[in-house]
Parts: C-alpha cells; structure tokens; sequence
C-alpha cells in the first residue's frame, strides 16, 4: 500500500522547489515509516536543489528531521511504533571492519530504504541523503531512526545535522584542547554549535568571524568571546592582533565560502589545524604554501566523528546546551521556497519546517 502525502519537491537544477504529492510505501524488511513533525532548512538540501551534489532530480527535500515512527518492517526490532527518533543519513551495517573497530562513522556499507518514493506519475524520487523528509510521511531504513528522549521536535531535529556537525568539528574531528584558542567562521545554527562545543572543550579565546551583525551577536550568547565582522576588516589580521601575533590553534569554516575557506587556513598559526565543515560543490583555491611552510593541517568534518546522534543527544543534554536557541523561524510545508530565500540570504538563524503543521 502506498501513502499519498504532500511533499517538497526539486525537479530541476535552481529552480524553485514544489510542493507536491508523492506515493510513499509501507516498510518492507528492515525499513520504518516516519512522520517528520520537524525539519531543519539546511545548506546540503539547498546544494541539492542548485546541482552541487549530483545531477538526479527529482529531489525530495529534507533531511535534518525529527519524528515520530508509524510503521516498521519485518525484522525491526531497535525502534517502534510510536518512538520519537531524530533521522541519521545512513543506516550503517554493523559488520564491515569500521564498524567491527567500534567506529561506525567509517561504515564501509551504510544504506538507506531499499523501496523508492515516488511522484504521482511513478517516478524515482532521489531522498536528500538518504531521508527525504520535507514531508508528511517519509520511508528510511529502520537503522537511520535514533531513539532519543521526546523534546521539542525542532530542537531535536537539527541534533540530525547541523548541530552535530559544529559540535562534532569543535569537538572531535578538531580536537580542540583546553586553554586553546579558535575562531569559527560562519554563525549560523553550525558555526554557533561549533562555538558552544569549543566552550564545554574549555578554549579560552573563541573568535566568531561573520559578515552579519547579528549573527556574531547570536554567537556571543553562545560563549565567543570576541567577534570580527569580516565586512569591515580583514579576518585573518584581526585573528592574529587576538592571539598574539600567532594565529589560533584550530579554526573551522562553517560557512562553505572559498574566502573563508581560504581565510581559515591563512588565520591558523603553524602546526594548527583548519578544519572545514559541511559539504559543498567544489571550492578550489591555492592554500599549498600556507600548508607546507607552517605544517598546518587540513582535515574535513561533515559529522559529529563518533557514534552520532545518539552521542551528540547526550553530550547536549549532559552539558545543558540550550540547543532551541538557535533556530529563529518555523516554517510550513507550503513555505518551503520563502524559507530557502530567506536562508540562502544568509540574514537568518536556523529555521525549521513543520510537515505536519
């Protein structure tokens, strides 16, 4: 049996998103249906939607969720009816070395439903990473579903993604120490997650960078200690005027930006490290000097580097991190296109959509 639900819908490359029905199937084996009750406007559904990740249109939008389990298949047995779940982007499989080394974020087989979702004339919807759930009901493997504690769905929804992925950064993939220094490039819902995960590592200068005025005042309250708006001066000197001349010991570029990609290996001091955040279409520039002549190292960050979010529900709720505070629009399903104008405007915090609202 398949179900008829309104969903948002990329059909081609930079062209505004649909709201439209789509067909979505019962679970077979080891698959769950999901009701999203909230979804994150993210950066990696708006790549989707302008090409940068591949050329599979139709899209089906929607990935940073928090839901509600309807259905599961033959064989589930972790997750049930009724659970409330945050939605990863791949089930891993348990077996492969990766996982047998107790670091599943390197799963060699991860997987996703096997049954497509389709449009209303049959055709394949391809599921941004693996969920599609800018919808009313979205079909995943059941092993995407992480049973957390029932909170505010839009509070628990960006722990999918953005969340996880600033704190992952700060955290783990940079392995900031205590009584180190960092600046964090982008503040938004990644770069001011970033910023709160480099407070609980103990850093004791935290420089945000932004364009915006009020994205580094949202970024104080979540523990900079100094702020550059890189509208009015160069990053890269002010970061090293804040850290005595030498650059900070990790920086992280959440913004996806080449100047600021380039501007966080430059503002990192030698035997560093620059880490990027996030996915984006290629971003090419020429860092090799920066890298070779100080030893700095690069390293890429698109996850919270360890068990995922079930660990980063924990770590949030252990170190009472006001994680609702970064979101400042809800959004409906038929607002979906408003919502990404006003994102890639980039003049707004985290915004969340409600499928079922």
């Amino acid at each position: 049996m398949a179900h008829q639900v309104r969903a948002v819908v990329s059909r081609s490359v930079k062209q505004p998103v649909e709201v439209v029905t789509i067909n979505v199937p019962d679970p077979g084996a080891g698959e769950a249906l999901v009701r999203p009750q909230a979804t994150g406007v993210c950066h990696t559904d708006l790549h989707y939607r302008e090409g940068g990740i591949n050329d599979e249109f139709p899209f089906l939008l929607g990935h940073e969720t928090a839901g509600i389990v309807e259905a599961v298949g033959e064989g589930v047995v972790h997750v049930a009816p009724g659970d409330f779940v945050v939605l990863n982007w791949r089930a891993v499989c348990g077996e492969c070395r990766a996982c047998r080394k107790g670091v599943p974020r390197n799963c060699f087989d991860t997987h996703n439903a096997t049954q497509p979702m389709t449009l209303d004339d049959g055709t394949p919807l391809t599921a941004a990473l693996g969920i599609g759930s800018f919808a009313e009901l979205t079909l995943v493997a059941a092993g995407q579903c992480t049973k957390v504690p029932q909170v505010d769905p839009a509070a628990a929804g960006l722990l999918g993604c953005g969340v996880m992925a600033g704190f992952g950064a700060a955290v783990n993939t940079g392995e900031l120490q205590r009584g180190e220094t960092i600046a964090v490039f982008g503040c938004g819902g990644v770069g001011d997650a970033a910023i709160a995960g480099a407070v609980v590592a103990g850093a004791t200068t935290i420089i945000a960078v932004d364009l915006d005025e009020r994205k580094l005042e949202w970024a104080k309250g979540f523990g900079a200690t100094h702020t550059v708006d890189a509208s009015k001066v160069d990053p890269v000197e002010a970061i090293r005027e804040l850290t005595h001349g030498e650059g900070a010991h990790k920086t992280l570029d959440c913004s996806s930006a080449p100047t600021a990609r380039r501007a966080a290996v430059q503002a990192v001091r030698a035997w560093g490290t620059a880490c990027f955040v996030g996915e984006r279409g290629m971003v090419e520039f020429d860092v090799s000097n920066d890298i070779l002549r100080r030893q700095v190292t690069l390293v890429g960050s698109w996850t919270f580097s360890k068990q995922g979010q079930a660990e980063c529900a924990e770590f949030v709720a252990d170190h009472d991190i006001a994680v609702d505070r970064l979101f400042t629009h809800r959004w409906r399903l038929d607002q979906a296109e408003e919502a990404y104008k006003l994102f890639d405007s980039q003049t707004t915090g985290k915004a969340v959509i409600l499928p079922n609202g």
